[in-house]
Order: structure tokens, then C-alpha cells, then sequence
């Protein structure tokens, strides 16, 4: 029997690796792409043609025509949101109804949840965990205890579903010595508009679809949002998203058995950034965390707040490869590096007994970074074609962080243009 394979395409930090670009540079190799988990808090950005786009819940392979993409069932949607994000795309000519497929059992993002998120964050008052105030948490929350609002609850009795949900969320909210509602009234008039936006799309049983387009030979890309280091299990606990963004997440996330997984891509930075709260070990606070922000950009595609910036965590690089079963890595934004002098990479942490490990511990709060320094390469890369034409400063870099990580590093990215790639032969 001819069937096709699921390669999965992740991020291996804490989020914010640049797997919007990346993914919009595979997709012509796959005939379906989709989104297995999280929402409306992780804005993949793409740019091209002088055009630049941030997508929230859509996944990033809308702009190739003619492919199906698929927001799985271990995502959560926010209507209003998705009508906003949705119809945007539309006004520049890219027809979603007929590419975009939603599963049935994907959970709804209410109006309440986001009140919810703003309360639960105050409650924690210093031990906040920096959540973007989407109203994540509280929906999954809402799902692993049996009480969340489907995508596939539009089609019946609806208005019902809604209303007893919505109770449930007030007295919670009631107990909890919240007043705040300002607003509510308008946001759930824009919410309800997004629903009935919704019933246009095709919603679909999506892991019957997912295995029917592997039986009929065709592949699929899955898209995961945010990065490792946030994954609910295996991330940097409690400061972390509400679901799994590792590999797992992607059979999860879309009813795809284990076995059917082939090519893991782990997108990675030439350095490390961290959005909101929680441990970051090799995080800046001198001139040269400020650069590396500057030149790279780093600002939340979604919140626009600033990024902590630090050099790249290879402790906490091969845990990830670990747990993902990494095949290949892609690297971005090495050209941000273009003009240091030395570069350092974190290669064991010093613990607070003084031993070191290059394993992840349980705890990386009061670790301490063990750097290794390399020369930079000085040399601006943006507007290489080839891998010949590295600097062997920069090559050297490469070489390193393959023997230490064990994992060839396959495309690397110069620049943020879709053309700033550089497939590796070698």
C-alpha cells in the first residue's frame, strides 16, 4: 500500500525561532499542512514579496496555492480572532474557505476564558507566569476537566452550549472576587460574528482526513507552535504553555500514530531568546544582550514586547533534540551574530553545589552557565547564496554545534526574506 509520511517541524527553545519563515520555505514539499496545538498566542510571521504577515491560528502554509491546511483538533481557536486573522488574508487574495480545514474537536476560546487569564495572573500577583492574556490556559484548563466548548458544539443547539459554559465561568469568576467585565458585551458580539464566519469553512473529523491523505500517499508537514522549552511536561515548569508542543503533541494533536512520524525538523536560533517569566540561564543584561535584541529584532510578533536575549543554550539544545527524536536542525538568524567579535556558547551549567552536568536538571533557576568561546566571523552573510561562501570562522561555528549536538544542522538563514535561505549539500 502506497502511503504518505507526517514530518514534523518544531521549535527547540523557549518559542520564537522563526518557524513561520521555515515553514513557508518546506511547504512546497508537502501536499497538506497543519497545525496540531496551541492558539492565537503564537504569531508565526512571514515575509516575501515585500509583503510581511503574522499568523496566529492559520498554519503558515496558506500562501502556496491549491494546499489543504488543517487547524487540528489539539489547537484552540478564538473566533473573533481567527475572523480577524482570516479575513485579512482573504483581502489579499488568498481564498481560505476552500484550503483551510477546521477539526470538529478543536476547543473554543470564550470571551470569559480571557477574563479568566487576567484573573488567575493578578491572583498570582510576583509568581505570575507572563501569559499574552489570550485566554489559553483557562480553555485547556476548561478541556482536561471535561468541560470545553468544541468547535463541533457550533453545529447543534449552540446558543445553549454557550450560555451554560458561560455561567460556569461566572461563578468561578464570582468566587474569585472579580469585577472587571468592561467590555464583555462587545466582545462577545464581535465572538458570535466569529462563529458564524466559522460555519463557512469546511469543519472536518480531522484524524479521519489526516490518515485518508496518508493512505492515498500524500504528506504532511505539522506545524508546532511556540517551543520546546514551553511544552506543558518538559518545559520550564510552571512558566511554560498549556500544551505539548514537542513531537508527541503532533500525533496528539491530529490522531497520527507514532509510527507514522518521519523527518523531525527542530528550528533553533544562533543564539536564545525568551519571551514573559521563568529561568533563562544564559540570558544578557550587558550591551551585548541589548545588540543582539536590536539587530535581531526581538520584539513578540503578537504582544510586541521585548525578547530577553542570550547566547545559545547547548545544555538545553540537546535535551530538546532529545525529547523530539530531532532528525535535522535548521538555523536562524546566524546573520544577527555577522558582526561580533567572539561568540559563546553555553556548553555545561555549574550547579549551586558547584558540580557541573550537561544534563537539563529539573531545576535551572540558580544554574550558572559554563560558556565556550569561538571567534566571530565578522563578515556580512545577508547576502549569500551558497555555503561555500561562509567565512571559515562561521563554518567552524557550524561544526561545533553539530559534534556537540549530534545532529547535522541542514538550512540555515541569513535574513528574513523567504530568498535568505541556505540549503546545506554538505
Amino acid at each position: 500500500m502506497n502511503t504518505g509520511k507526517v514530518d514534523v517541524l518544531l521549535g527547540l527553545q523557549w518559542g520564537d525561532e522563526g518557524k513561520g519563515k521555515v515553514v513557508d520555505v518546506l511547504t512546497p514539499h508537502y501536499d497538506v499542512i497543519a497545525r496540531f496545538q496551541g492558539g492565537p498566542n503564537a504569531g508565526h510571521t512571514l515575509e516575501f514579496e515585500g509583503q510581511k504577515y503574522v499568523l496566529r491560528s492559520i498554519p503558515s502554509g496558506i500562501f502556496q496555492g491549491g494546499k489543504v491546511n488543517i487547524i487540528g483538533n489539539g489547537v484552540v481557536l478564538a473566533p473573533d480572532l481567527f475572523m480577524e486573522e482570516a479575513k485579512s488574508l482573504e483581502a489579499t487574495g488568498h481564498n481560505l474557505k476552500e484550503r483551510l480545514h477546521i477539526s470538529k474537536k478543536a476547543h473554543l476560546i470564550m470571551p470569559t476564558h480571557r477574563i479568566l487569564d487576567r484573573a488567575n495572573e493578578a491572583a498570582k500577583g510576583k509568581a505570575k507566569v507572563g501569559t499574552t492574556g489570550k485566554g489559553i490556559g483557562p480553555t485547556y484548563t476548561d478541556k482536561v476537566s471535561r468541560n470545553g466548548l468544541r468547535v463541533g458544539d457550533i453545529l447543534d443547539n449552540f446558543e445553549a452550549k454557550y450560555a451554560a459554559h458561560k455561567e460556569r465561568h461566572m461563578t468561578q469568576l464570582a468566587a474569585m472576587g472579580w469585577t472587571d467585565f468592561e467590555g464583555l458585551a462587545e466582545v462577545e458580539q464581535k465572538w458570535m460574528e466569529g462563529i458564524e464566519y466559522i460555519r463557512q469553512f469546511h469543519l472536518i473529523d480531522s484524524e479521519i482526513e489526516v490518515n485518508r491523505i496518508l493512505r492515498e500517499g500524500k504528506n504532511i508537514l505539522c506545524e508546532g507552535a511556540q517551543g520546546t522549552m514551553l511544552d506543558v511536561d518538559f518545559g520550564s515548569y510552571p512558566f511554560v504553555t498549556s500544551s505539548n508542543t514537542i513531537c508527541a503533541g503532533a500525533c496528539t494533536g491530529l490522531g497520527i500514530g507514532p509510527n507514522r512520524i518521519g523527518n523531525v525538523y527542530g528550528i533553533m536560533k544562533a543564539y536564545c531568546t525568551r519571551v514573559g517569566s521563568g529561568p533563562f540561564p544564559t540570558e544578557l543584561f550587558d550591551a551585548t544582550g541589548d545588540t543582539i535584541r536590536s539587530i535581531g529584532h526581538e520584539y513578540g510578533a503578537v504582544t510586541g514586547r521585548e525578547r530577553r536575549c542570550g547566547w545559545i543554550d547547548l545544555v538545553q539544545l540537546r535535551y530538546s533534540v532529545m525529547v523530539n527524536g530531532v532528525t535535522e536542525l535548521i538555523m536562524m538568524k546566524s546573520d544577527v551574530l555577522d558582526g561580533f567579535d567572539t561568540i559563546k556558547a553555553c556548553v555545561a551549567y555549574r550547579l549551586k553545589d558547584g558540580t557541573e552536568t550537561t544534563d537539563f536538571p529539573y531545576e535551572i533557576d540558580d544554574v550558572t552557565p559554563v560558556y565556550h568561546e569561538m571567534p566571530g566571523w565578522k563578515t556580512d552573510m545577508t547576502k549569500f547564496t551558497s555555503e561555500d561562501q561562509f567565512p571559515e570562522a562561521f563554518s567552524n561555528y557550524i561544526k561545533f554545534l553539530e559534534d556537540f549536538l549530534e545532529t547535522p544542522i541542514k538550512v540555515i538563514s541569513i535574513g528574513p526574506d523567504r530568498e535568505q535561505t541556505i540549503v546545506r549539500k554538505k
